[in-house]
């Protein structure tokens, strides 16, 4: 099997794209947007982590005690528009998480836009994150972020 079409499949299986939300006093409408495109595998399969990171030549791997999992993370917003996007735009996703994947991708475009520090393009990008990941853990709520957001003197 062919690595792009490889990648492709173990992210539809083990992959995660999300993008998270910090407050940030020092950002423009004080919330701050990271995108994050991730892999995880049991630590037995750690070389298939490093193959990954290779692959794409970006992001990095760390362990974690608590699961015993590896994860293969890119989180540069230039090496996700430049590697990430180009690759699952060229090699697509099959399953449902092709939904997520498109959310992701308008994100990181709006982001390279700078609309992420513009009071309108933060609101179309809290409404698309809030999107994805339906069952993934969130600190804030989308009213949350809006509220921190609308805070801000703009």
């Amino acid at each position: 099997m062919e690595m792009h079409s490889y990648v492709t499949g173990l992210t539809d299986g083990e992959g995660c794209f999300s993008v998270s939300f910090s407050k940030r006093k020092k950002m423009v409408l004080g919330v701050e947007v990271r995108p994050s495109f991730s892999v995880s595998q049991h630590k037995r399969n750690r070389e298939l982590i490093l193959s990954l990171q290779k692959f794409f030549g970006c992001g990095g791997g760390r362990f974690s005690r608590a699961d015993q999992n590896y994860k293969y993370e890119v989180r540069s917003l230039s090496d996700i528009l430049a590697k990430i996007i180009p690759h699952f735009d060229t090699w697509p996703l099959k399953t449902s998480k092709v939904n997520d994947y498109q959310a992701f991708r308008r994100i990181c475009l709006l982001m390279k836009q700078n609309r992420h520090v513009q009071p309108a393009g933060l609101r179309q990008i809290i409404h698309l994150a809030s999107s994805m990941n339906a069952a993934g853990k969130r600190k804030y709520s989308p009213q949350d972020l809006l509220r921190m957001a609308n805070k801000m003197k703009v």
